[in-house]
């Protein structure tokens, strides 16, 4: 049975493209193929690019936003957005402890 409630430790890291560069946390496989069964098989509102909500803690900062299936590593990243990164002072590189609960 899916735990839609888990903490998890990644490193932060930074994807460059042509117009603008973002950060991301790749989730652990184990959990990422839960996420990807319960998306496919249990979740009735499935977004685009198998996009599946979620709330996110990273220390003293909470927000909502998607985690988002990328096949090249065969687990789910999660963006982190610019102002949770200078709040929590995270740069790419840093190991970051996450809590992340999946919204259904």
């Amino acid at each position: 049975m899916l735990d839609l409630s888990f903490e998890f430790a990644g490193e932060c890291w930074l994807w460059q493209a042509e117009k603008g560069a973002w950060h991301f946390i790749t989730l652990p496989q184990d959990k990422s193929e839960e996420i990807k069964y319960f998306d496919e098989n249990m979740h009735e509102k499935q977004r685009g690019w198998g996009a599946v909500r979620v709330l996110v803690t990273i220390g003293d900062t909470s927000w909502e936003t998607s985690i988002f299936p990328a096949s090249q590593l065969g687990a789910y990243i999660l963006p982190v957005k610019a102002d949770v990164r200078k709040k929590e002072k995270i740069h790419a590189g840093d190991q970051v402890s996450v809590h992340l609960k999946i919204n259904i």
